[in-house]
């Protein structure tokens, strides 16, 4: 039966590289193959092999995403394994379609980024239904359903990058300061970040007066508005925290458009090509890094072997270290993510 689902399995990406034109845009240039479907599957590559591995990511318009989208279809390529890769651009709709896909078309394993963490119930039962495995990376689905359908979880220490920042601001603002926080409240990773973020201030976290926390959307041009407004009402304002680069480039962008570079902080976590950048340029104060590739090699090293017949689990939920990025790892790193 296994058997019949592989040959299913091949014949699947093979019809679907013929009829949607499919390949994963990377925005890390990495990846190979062009063009994408209405409904924003996009194939990332399809060889003959025994095994079949399928990434549903949350989005690829963006390189923390993309990088994990070029590392895993480099190492199936390079075990000769098959690779689809499915973007849903942030549609939570989409994304149930392509996992209910997913599990249909009988691919060994399956990795997932989760659009909403909530809302995917139904999609990862399907797949667990099918025998598939599941392998939930970077932004873990709800705590009943890593119980229920996940295999196991693999993502970045959010709560020790947030700690990380936290004890550097603490470090810089020794007396405290007028903070503002722009924040995700909707991703769980995020909320982490925040969570850990505070602690870091430590004994010192009552000195420090937050008279703004909102929230950025994770995203650039949301961020710098929100910054802009936040300077603009809070004149002694001295650091943001930022819960990712994009959000923090924002404030950066705001911060300079008021001509206060140098004077207030821009703190972040991601350390991602563009926020080493800003390290260097002194637009950030400092940033915690995220681990994109080290999770793509982790869970694909655990797919393998857990579709080879080793079915043990050591640790079901595994967080990567995070660190502090340096202007000398940034110069040394700059073009790449870690």
């Amino acid at each position: 039966m296994r058997k019949f689902k592989k040959l299913l399995a091949v014949g699947a990406c093979l019809c679907m590289s013929l009829s949607l034109l499919a390949g994963c845009g990377s925005g890390s240039g990495n990846a190979s193959g062009s063009g994408s479907s209405d409904s924003g599957t996009k194939q990332e590559s399809t060889k003959s092999s025994d095994l079949s591995f399928a990434f549903c990511t949350n989005t690829l318009n963006n390189t923390f995403q993309s990088s994990i989208d070029a590392k895993l279809k480099e190492l199936c390529d390079a075990n000769g394994i098959s690779y689809t890769c499915l973007d849903p651009d942030y549609d939570l709709n989409t994304q149930l379609s392509q996992l209910s896909d997913v599990a249909n078309s009988g691919y060994d394993a399956v990795f997932i980024i989760p659009v909403d963490s909530a809302g995917i119930t139904s999609g990862l039962a399907e797949i667990k239904d099918a025998g598939i495995p599941i392998f939930n990376v970077d932004t873990a689905v709800i705590e009943d359903d890593i119980e229920n359908f996940v295999t196991q979880f693999v993502g970045t220490n959010a709560y020790m990058a947030g700690q990380l920042v936290g004890e550097q601001m603490a470090k810089d603002y020794p007396d405290g300061a007028d903070i503002a926080i722009l924040d995700f409240p909707s991703n769980e990773s995020c909320v982490d970040r925040v969570n850990g973020f505070l602690d870091g201030l430590g004994d010192n976290k009552d000195k420090f007066n937050i008279v703004a926390q909102q929230d950025g959307e994770a995203a650039l041009d949301a961020s710098m508005s929100l910054a802009e407004d936040i300077i603009t009402a809070n004149t002694d304002l001295q650091a943001f925290f930022c819960i990712n680069d994009p959000s923090a480039l924002g404030a950066a962008a705001a911060v300079k458009a008021a001509n206060k570079t140098g004077q207030i902080g821009v703190y972040s976590i991601d350390a991602s090509p563009d926020g080493k950048q800003a390290l260097l340029d002194g637009e950030f104060t400092a940033v915690a890094c995220q681990v994109p590739v080290q999770i793509a090699e982790y869970a694909f090293n655990a797919a393998q072997k857990y579709v080879g017949g080793d079915t043990t689990i050591d640790e079901k939920k595994v967080y990567l270290d995070s660190h502090l990025v340096l202007k000398d790892e940034a110069e040394q790193t700059v073009n790449d993510w870690q």
